[in-house]
């Protein structure tokens, strides 16, 4: 038997056995709400808050609404969330199938179970991402005979015809879609380097046809910026009358500067929780290899880049692996630390629908130099005097806003306070969850959503 074939049964075999291992975490009964309060449904495809800000958002708007008083229970597929005393729970398995470490996985026969099963693998087998639509089949039924525990339901970006479903059988319903993830898909397109890798990218987002023309059909969404509202208007044809902006928050009490955290010189640090090209490392480590010529510096990433993907690929082409140091894994406390020690956090993105990086560090009192993709501006404030903001995509202007910040204590002074102070009046989760209770109450009682709750 050739050893191709022969290494594929025996990663097969050992992939079925880990998969008998899988435990579905057990209910969790949700606190009941107050008088007067509402009961909610959380809905949300993939939880864990390692996996992007998807899971970041759930953590903490949940853990605020409870503390407002209401009930909340989270629906989850895996990986699964990490969620506060309080917060009910309720495990939607699947069969996750981009779980580490067997990406791509092929499961055990004995763990098809439904239609949804059969449907995520086939996606995953044409090269698609199915853990959309068949979070939404699924949660549609478990959801059909609890139509009497729940006042609302939340969904968090799923936006599979399961959700469509549950609108039209009478659910009222609140969708938050953090931006319009047309624009991931364009910019992963612009960087694709040959027509295959194009086709499979164009695969890969083959379910934004699906969110599309099911986020069109919802009565209201919340999303969590002016640029993101007027990009998901003109991208994805949602109507304005439709959108409200709720920005998100930060947890001000555990991203804040540590008096025992010493600086150290030259240190930068960067939050990517995923390696694509939107996330603008590239450029940032182009820059990197251009101000360590001048000057001692060190770069510390929080987030796992592929291993054979294009930024280590470019740390090692550049010469950078004895000063990038790459973390993942670290506690809201570590990650605070972490930021504590640099002496400039840097968002190199491309695009932004909002930016979790920049008000962490923002609230840390770590001055932040940031590009003007997206919504960044919006978060950082144009005036200067919280931020220094730099074009996309442009290593030279990079590497000017950081050299700047670094040659000045006087100014990364000015700048972290002033962006603590910004993240205080404008960015906490208590802001986030009060914003989106009102939205609640507007879809409940018949009202026109709020514009926005503003956030200048």
């Amino acid at each position: 038997m050739p050893r191709s074939l022969r290494q594929t049964i025996d990663e097969t075999k050992a992939s079925w056995a880990r998969s008998k291992t899988i435990t579905t975490p057990a209910h969790v009964a949700a606190r009941p709400a107050e008088p007067g309060k509402l009961r909610i449904a959380f809905l949300i495809y993939r939880g864990n808050p390692r996996c992007g800000g998807q899971g970041v958002y759930t953590r903490h708007l949940t853990r605020e609404l409870v503390r407002l008083g209401h009930s909340v229970e989270v629906f989850s597929g895996p990986p699964w969330p990490e969620l506060d005393e309080g917060v009910g729970f309720t495990a939607v398995r699947a069969l996750d199938l981009y779980r580490e470490p067997d990406p791509f996985r092929i499961p055990a026969r004995s763990e098809f179970t439904s239609v949804a099963d059969l449907v995520e693998f086939g996606v995953m087998m044409s090269g698609g991402f199915g853990e959309p639509l068949a979070y939404s089949m699924r949660i549609e039924k478990i959801l059909k005979n609890r139509r009497a525990d729940f006042d609302i339901i939340h969904d968090n970006q799923c936006m599979g015809p399961g959700i469509l479903k549950l609108h039209r059988e009478g659910w009222p319903l609140l969708e938050t879609l953090h931006h319009p993830i047309t624009v991931d898909r364009s910019i992963a397109l612009d960087h694709a380097e040959s027509a295959w890798k194009r086709f499979n990218t164009r695969r890969w987002f083959g379910f934004l046809r699906m969110q599309v023309r099911v986020v069109t059909q919802l009565p209201a969404v919340l999303t969590v910026s002016h640029n993101s509202k007027a990009d998901i208007n003109a991208q994805m044809h949602v109507p304005l009358e439709r959108l409200t902006v709720v920005p998100v928050g930060v947890d001000h009490t555990v991203f804040k500067p540590y008096g025992d955290v010493i600086k150290k010189k030259g240190r930068l640090m960067v939050t990517s929780s995923s390696d694509v090209p939107m996330k603008g490392l590239v450029p940032l480590l182009e820059a990197i290899a251009k101000l360590r010529a001048e000057r001692e510096i060190d770069l510390v990433v929080i987030g796992q880049p592929k291993a054979k993907g294009r930024v280590a690929a470019t740390i090692e082409r550049l010469g950078l692996t004895d000063i990038v140091t790459t973390i993942s894994g670290v506690s809201d406390e570590e990650l605070a630390r972490l930021y504590g020690e640099a002496e400039v956090a840097i968002v190199p993105s491309l695009y932004e629908g909002f930016s979790l990086p920049a008000i962490e560090a923002m609230s840390c009192g770590v001055p932040v130099v940031a590009t003007t993709g997206g919504a960044l501006p919006e978060v950082v404030g144009t005036s200067g005097e919280t931020g220094l903001l730099v074009e996309p995509n442009d290593p030279d202007t990079l590497v000017g806003a950081i050299r700047q910040l670094l040659d000045d204590a006087a100014l990364r002074e000015r700048l972290g306070a002033a962006g603590r102070q910004r993240v205080i009046e404008r960015f906490t989760w208590e802001v986030t969850a009060r914003g989106t209770a009102a939205c609640y109450d507007a879809i409940l009682t018949g009202q026109a959503l709020p514009e926005s709750m503003d956030f200048d």
